[in-house]
C-alpha cells in the first residue's frame, strides 16, 4: 500500500470518527435520561480522541488530515434531527439510530483492517476498532433496556 492509499484510508476513518462524534453529541441533546445523555457524551469524546490519533498519523505521513465528517454522516444526522422535530422520539428510537451509525463505523473499520496498512498504523486501527465494537455493544445494551413511549389509548 502506498502513502496516498494509507492516507486515504486514514482520512476515511477520520470522517467516520467525526460522524460518530457528532452523532453521539446530537443524540445526547435529544435523549431525556440524564445518565444516557452523559454516556453518549462520553462516547463522543472517545470518537474525538480517535480523530486526533488518526490525524496525527496522517501528519506523520506528511499530509494534512481530514477535518470534517462525511456527507453520508451529515445526511444521517440531518435525518435524525428532522425525524426528532416531527415526531416524539423515545430514547429507545434515538439509540436505534446511534446503533445504526455504529454499525456503519464497524464496517468502515473492517474495510481498513483488510487493507495492507503498515504494522504501527494497523495496530492503532485495530485498537480503535475494538473501541467501536465496545461502543456498539454498549449502545445495543442501552437500547435493549430503554423503554418506548406508551401509545395513547
Amino acid at each position: 500500500m502506498n502513502n496516498a492509499e494509507i492516507i486515504s484510508t486514514l482520512n476515511n476513518l477520520i470522517e467516520t470518527c467525526k460522524d460518530g462524534e457528532q452523532g453521539f453529541l446530537d443524540c445526547a441533546e435529544q435523549v431525556s435520561d440524564a445518565g444516557l445523555k452523559s454516556k453518549l457524551k462520553e462516547r463522543a469524546q472517545r470518537c474525538a480522541n480517535g480523530v486526533r490519533e488518526l490525524q496525527d498519523q496522517v501528519k506523520q505521513l506528511g499530509e494534512e488530515p481530514e477535518t470534517s465528517s462525511s456527507t453520508t454522516g451529515r445526511m444521517h444526522r440531518g435525518w435524525v434531527n428532522f425525524k426528532a422535530t416531527i415526531t416524539a422520539q423515545s430514547d429507545k428510537s434515538i439509540l436505534e439510530e446511534v446503533e445504526r451509525g455504529e454499525d456503519i463505523a464497524l464496517k468502515s473499520y473492517r474495510k481498513a483492517l483488510d487493507a495492507d496498512l503498515p504494522a504501527e498504523i494497523h495496530a492503532i486501527v485495530e485498537r480503535q476498532y475494538q473501541g467501536v465494537e465496545q461502543n456498539y455493544r454498549e449502545v445495543r445494551e442501552l437500547r435493549e433496556h430503554a423503554t418506548s413511549p406508551r401509545s395513547p389509548r
